[in-house]
């Protein structure tokens, strides 16, 4: 998809300068006129004119710990690449395996010239709303990987996105590229020094070519101050198949995410699962879309949300079939711990042609009481019991994904459900 052919040519830098001037002209605009409007105010919580840049001087051994329970190998070992980004800084990227690129945003942009417009805001529109805007106009860092054809990565790739400073927008625009009949498994972790303040925003596109295959996982250790914003754009083309897990379940005080994922190909699969824990006075809004545009393509979105305490937990799905023989599912469970908590589903379903098949399951309940009993009969404590139990409703069968992959999900669900 990407060639090293045409890099570097006059024209080619003209053309990349030409379009993020336009871009940056259209975000700027967006940006003016609605700022005001934000869900949050943007101003008091991040100080524009005040944003980090320099290289930081960091031992990532000395926040092992805490990577760790976001998926990170601090070590790289057992790892085919890696990124790692803190506050805005980049620290370092690089990869071990042929076959694999892994560059910085401006790096690659420089590198691949005209021949990368393909990849750059392709996924996402930059006035999407007032988050991509801030994060092209005052957005730093972001990685680009490139998996070339044919290549099959077993180990996977990990991002590591860390904030340590108050008052800070952390906005990286990364970008993921499989070539035709390529595969990766990339981890991403995100974590947050507990008492801080600040706002993320990162900017995802990822881009699965013919017959190749991306699984992406995302662990979140965010934290009680913490404002969360990300928007993704997946593209999905012929035979090519996405599969996402998204993990959070440490207190954030607000988050708001809506991936959406287009199945442009024939044959094209999509498989999106979240397991998101709502906690104290939590405000998370997650959800998913899919958007059926080629026929015979299938998807599916499952969430698993539990609310505890004050918090409010929204878990939304939406599927759209604009095709003949595709076939979609949507599937949201919600487990209230407390009359003080609120769930809210919103499952969406939307066709355009008469052979669609489109279906949907939604519910929210608590622990049974009697499940509970039975548990204690044996010998578990109550608390023992009702944290059992809640580990039970967030199993959720993980597809596509290696086995070692699949440990890492489990360990991070009972190692963080241990603290519920």
């Amino acid at each position: 998809m990407v060639s090293h052919d045409a890099k570097n040519v006059k024209g080619s830098a003209m053309s990349i300068n030409s379009l993020r001037s336009e871009y940056r002209k259209r975000a700027k605009m967006y940006f003016n006129k609605y700022v005001s409007q934000a869900d949050i105010d943007l101003l008091s919580i991040i100080k524009l004119d005040k944003l980090l840049s320099e290289k930081k001087l960091i031992n990532l051994e000395e926040y092992s710990n805490l990577l760790e329970k976001v998926g990170i190998d601090v070590t790289g070992r057992n790892r085919a690449g890696t990124y790692y980004q803190v506050d805005t800084a980049v620290l370092e990227y690089y990869s071990k395996i042929p076959g694999i690129e892994i560059l910085s945003l401006e790096d690659a942009l420089d590198e691949y010239g005209r021949e990368f417009l393909e990849y750059y805001w392709r996924a996402l529109r930059v006035d999407k709303d007032i988050y991509t805007a801030i994060a092209e106009l005052y957005g730093k860092g972001g990685y680009v990987i490139i998996v070339k054809e044919g290549h099959k990565i077993k180990q996977p790739i990990q991002s590591c996105l860390l904030i340590t400073s108050n008052n800070i927008l952390q906005a990286p625009h990364n970008i993921i590229i499989l070539e035709p009949n390529s595969e990766a498994h990339v981890i991403t972790g995100c974590a947050i020094m507990r008492e801080v303040i600040a706002l993320h925003a990162g900017i995802s596109e990822f881009y699965v070519g013919e017959n190749a295959k991306l699984s992406y996982i995302m662990i979140h250790g965010w934290g009680e101050n913490m404002h969360v914003r990300p928007r993704t754009g997946v593209i999905i083309e012929e035979g090519g198949e996405f599969v996402s897990n998204y993990i959070n379940m440490t207190p954030v005080k607000s988050l708001q995410s809506y991936p959406t994922v287009k199945l442009i190909g024939e044959n094209a699969k999509a498989h999106l699962s979240s397991i998101i824990v709502t906690s104290k006075s939590s405000n998370i809004d997650l959800g998913n879309e899919i958007i059926f545009e080629a026929p015979n393509t299938a998807g599916e979105i499952i969430s698993r949300i539990v609310a505890k305490d004050n918090a409010v937990g929204v878990a939304r799905g939406r599927l759209i079939g604009k095709a003949p023989g595709i076939k979609g599912h949507l599937e949201c469970m919600g487990l209230l711990l407390s009359n003080s908590a609120k769930i809210i589903t919103i499952p969406e379903l939307e066709a355009s042609h008469s052979d669609v098949e489109l279906t949907h399951e939604a519910s929210i309940g608590k622990i049974a009481e009697d499940e509970i009993l039975y548990l204690m009969a044996r010998g578990f404590t109550r608390e023992e019991a009702e944290s059992f139990l809640v580990r039970g409703f967030m199993n959720v069968e993980i597809k596509g994904i290696p086995e070692n992959l699949k440990k890492v999900i489990q360990a991070t669900i009972d190692k963080m459900a241990k603290a519920l």
